[in-house]
This record gives C-alpha cells, structure tokens and sequence, in this order.
C-alpha cells in the first residue's frame, strides 16, 4: 500500500474531536472554548485541522449558532463513541470509576423514590458515578442540548418534543388546608416565573371559570411554592406527587377541571453509554407506576 493509500489515521486524534462535539454540543466556538478551559481561536484552530483531515466541512458557521453539516453528524456519532470508550478505559485503568452518568431531574423528583432507586442502582454499580442536577425543565433541556446531562427526565407538554419514553402528568390543583383561598376575588395564584411550567395553563383555566385573578406569590422553588399555598398566600398546580397534609385538593365542587395536557418526558441519546439506559429504564419504571388512571 503507498502512503497516499494509507487510511489517514491522524482523524482519531481525541483531543480534535472532542473539540468539534463540545462546539456542535454548545452550538456555539465561544462556549465551547469555555467548557475545554482553552481559547476560542485555538478551538477553531482543532476544528479547521480536523476539517482539512476529513476533506469535509464539519460545522455551519453561517448562521448565530453553529450546527453540524450532514458530514458533521455523521462523524460526531462515531466521536462519541470513541471519546466514550476512551474514558472508560482510563478510568478502569485508574481502578476507579468506570462511567459519570450525568442525570437531569426536575425538583419533585429529587427525593422520595426516584433517589431511592437511584441509590440502589449506585450500590449495585460502586464504579458508576452519578452527577444529579435538580432544576426547572426549561433549564434541564438547554442543558441537555448543549451536552451538559446525559439523561434528562423533564415535564413538557404533551408530544412537543419526540422523547425516548413519556407518561402523562398528574397534576392537582391545591390550596391550603388551613387557610384556603380559592373563594377571594381575585383569586390569587402561586407560580413559577414566566415561561414557567404550569403558569399560563392556570392563568387561562380560571378566566375560562369567569374569575378574576392576581399572581399571589411566585418561586423558581417547588419547595417554595409548595410552602406558598400551604400558608395561603394562594392556588396553585402542582405534580400529585408533591401535594403535603398542609394542602387540600380542589376539583370540580369548586369549578376546578382537571388539566390534562402535561406529561413527564425521558430524553438520551442513541449513542448513550448502557449505563445512561439501564438507568432511564430505572426512571421509565417510577413514572409508570406513578400514571394516572385511564379516564
């Protein structure tokens, strides 16, 4: 074989892949640089050497956010894969971890079942380092898109975004117990910020019951706004799960229908490491026991 025939074996340089998936992952040179702790010329500098190696453009810089051309998502499956394997062999050669799996939960399941079972899961695999982010969906899927989590499991609306699995949520409307509000007008409402989950959802619910309303109080925490209601600073809607002895449920009595347009949703990519799907396996399980009964 001449050297012109040779396969060019220079395109399995790690460190120049890694470089074009941390830039398609972020979508962005500039971010990119930041998360490798290098500078944004020199990031370039490994994409364009990767390039010219493949006698492809790997990245579309035309536009604000950089996305892989059709050469690009090809390669950056098979990148992946190598800079995956490439960490499981340094880490069982160091005898300790063999996997990170980087998990996404939203507020209401980090606690009760899902960290039991995650724990369990760990005890079962000592050498799989798990790396739990709690947080609101919105900001667990920027995260997952821009690589940052392997395995997210966030709420959305229902069949907005193709998952890997998906549960209908089971959501309440609640008010305290001990000093309900849901008969002051107007009603006052305790929410996530704008854009959060659930918010325009109840704004639109009680016009269509004819009430007037004000935002009573609103948290980027479940715990505050579980704390919120069960003080009577107003009504929310919130996951069965998260519902306390200190709120009282309210239904159709009180002109409440249920809202059934939510559902729980289980996001990895095809390429995961089989740890990453032995434990979306372990979520999928939680939210099928937690699916509410057919109507």
């Amino acid at each position: 074989m001449t050297d012109s025939a040779k396969p060019n074996r220079s395109i399995y340089d790690l460190d120049l892949l890694r470089a074009v998936v941390m830039v398609a992952d972020c979508g962005s040179f500039t971010t990119a640089a930041a998360r490798l702790h290098s500078t944004q010329s020199t990031v370039s500098q490994k994409v364009r050497r990767l390039e010219e190696m493949v006698g492809h453009q790997l990245l579309d810089r035309s536009n604000r956010e950089v996305h892989p051309t059709d050469a690009g998502e090809m390669l950056l499956g098979y990148a992946r894969h190598l800079l995956a394997v490439s960490n499981q062999l340094s880490e069982a050669l160091s005898g300790g971890v063999t996997v990170t799996v980087r998990i996404g939960l939203p507020d209401d399941f980090v606690a009760g079942k899902t960290m039991a079972s995650l724990a369990a899961f760990n005890r079962k695999h000592p050498k799989v380092k798990l790396e739990i982010t709690g947080g609101l969906s919105r900001d667990l899927m920027g995260s997952y898109d821009r690589g940052e989590l392997d395995l997210v499991l966030v709420k959305q609306r229902r069949h907005s975004r193709e998952a890997n699995a998906c549960q209908p949520e089971r959501i309440e409307w609640i008010d305290s117990a001990q000093y309900p509000c849901f008969a002051q007008d107007p009603i006052p409402l305790v929410t996530f910020p704008p854009r959060g989950l659930y918010r325009d959802d109840m704004i639109s619910a009680v016009e269509a019951m004819g009430r007037s309303w004000r935002i009573g109080f609103t948290s980027s925490s479940l715990a505050g706004i579980q704390a919120a209601v069960a003080n009577g600073l107003g009504v929310s809607l919130l996951p069965s799960r998260v519902v306390t002895p200190g709120h009282r449920v309210l239904g159709a009595e009180e002109g409440f229908k249920p809202i059934k347009v939510f559902e729980a949703a289980i996001f990895y990519r095809p390429t995961a490491d089989p740890m990453v799907k032995a434990l979306a396996d372990i979520l999928i399980g939680i939210l099928r026991d937690e699916a509410p009964e057919p109507a």
